[in-house]
């Protein structure tokens, strides 16, 4: 995890112009998407996952497997590509993602996945935009 500076800096008019309504609500407000509703549940291509706020490589598909949990998990985030902090939201205590190029919100990481890591990444699809461009990586 990556606990350096944001190095994309937009003001709130800038994020609403550049991002969606749904994609707003979830990277700026901190929201989630619906469980199974996203695009990426059940997509296996090969290629690398980037933030839709900024672009920042977070995940390769290697590290992405199927948890049932309703969203896109991943066991492992590339290095430096995300921080994480503290949620205490909706009566529960998670460990929230954040972009750390961005600081917008991704999701969650909880203690429950595969080897090698044992983390279960589970972040919005919303939140991500797919790349299976290699020259891209």
């Amino acid at each position: 995890m990556n606990d350096g500076e944001n190095t994309v800096e937009r003001d709130e008019t800038e994020w609403r112009e550049r991002l969606s309504e749904e994609e707003y609500r979830v990277l700026r407000e901190n929201g989630t998407e619906a469980r199974f509703s996203g695009e990426y549940v059940d997509h296996d291509a090969d290629g690398v996952y980037r933030c839709a706020g900024c672009g920042s490589l977070l995940f390769e598909s290697e590290t992405k497997y199927h948890s049932g949990c309703g969203w896109p998990a991943f066991y492992a985030a590339t290095d430096g590509s995300v921080t994480t902090q503290v949620d205490e939201s909706h009566g529960m205590r998670r460990t929230e993602v954040r972009c750390a190029s961005c600081d917008s919100h991704l999701g969650h990481v909880f203690e429950d996945g595969p080897d090698p890591t044992g983390k279960r990444f589970c972040i919005n699809s919303v939140a991500m935009e797919f790349d299976d461009d290699p020259e891209d990586r």
